[in-house]
């Protein structure tokens, strides 16, 4: 099978823990864009959050953002397609917040909004404060998410935290129930709130679709369960080493861990 597309999840996969990306996975996609192959981004975050690595990896493709909700076109600065929130099922999502007291980052327009700075909320800050000025994703603090969702032209998703890992699946169990949206979560103790039918996955399958290629042509590397969309449909899956079994065992293979130049091998291996 010739491998036409290289789909690339960022956090605990193609970024190591430091939020760096190896020297040895940059050289092999610098390869395989030379090659023809072509390279995209599939991520849960901001389209405002990703440039210091779309710039690193040199790319014109568009980006899958906020796990399928929309992609994003950074040559015309716009979302190209989009599911977004409706604003009426964004306020009764920040009504349910406010009762329960849990705090996140709201994805809007062009921009992350918070009220208080805890858990992701204050890791995504810290990082964002020690890149370049001009590489830095736009956060805004608010005194309500509610004035934030009702001005913004598209609300994107939630990106929720808690130190109480057992009430935060308590309150994405009852979101789900009462607001028939799609929770899913992209690190241990965060679950992302967003449109209900989007995914990785869909979002993947129809650009791929749009460019003439099968999903069969598509290598794809993930390490959450918001992955396996997208694991699950390609004509290879890669699970990164530092994934849970449950990844793992339902990826097409395993490679070593986002600290390891697993990415880079398998290129070379198996791609080129």
């Amino acid at each position: 099978m010739r491998y036409r597309v290289i789909a690339l999840d960022l956090d605990g996969t193609l970024l190591t823990p430091a939020k760096t990306i190896l020297p040895e996975s940059l050289e092999a996609l610098n390869r395989a864009q030379q090659a023809g192959i072509k390279i995209l981004i599939v991520t849960g975050r901001h389209h405002c959050a990703i440039h210091p690595f779309y710039q690193a990896l040199q790319l014109d493709t568009p980006a899958i953002c906020c796990n399928g909700a929309y992609l994003y076109d950074y040559q015309a600065k716009k979302a190209v397609a989009a599911d977004p929130l409706c604003r009426d099922q964004a306020l009764k999502v920040i009504a349910m917040l406010e009762e329960e007291q849990i705090h996140g980052l709201l994805y809007a327009d062009d921009a992350m909004y918070y009220q208080t700075p805890t858990g992701h909320v204050t890791r995504t800050l810290n990082w964002a404060a020690a890149l370049p000025e001009a590489q830095r994703p736009r956060f805004v603090q608010v005194a309500s998410l509610r004035q934030a969702a009702v001005e913004a032209e598209f609300i994107w998703k939630f990106a929720l935290s808690h130190a109480d890992i057992h009430a935060l699946q308590q309150f994405a169990s009852r979101t789900e129930a009462a607001l028939g949206l799609a929770c899913e979560w992209s690190w241990h103790d965060q679950v992302d709130i967003a449109q209900a039918g989007n995914s990785k996955g869909k979002r993947l399958a129809q650009w791929v679709e749009s460019q003439g290629f099968s999903m069969q042509e598509v290598v794809a590397f993930g390490d959450n369960y918001n992955d396996l969309s997208m694991l699950e449909q390609v004509g290879l899956g890669v699970a990164m080493g530092n994934a849970d079994d449950a990844i793992k065992a339902r990826a097409t293979k395993v490679i070593s861990t986002n600290s390891e130049p697993g990415i880079a091998r398998l290129i070379w291996q198996e791609v080129l």
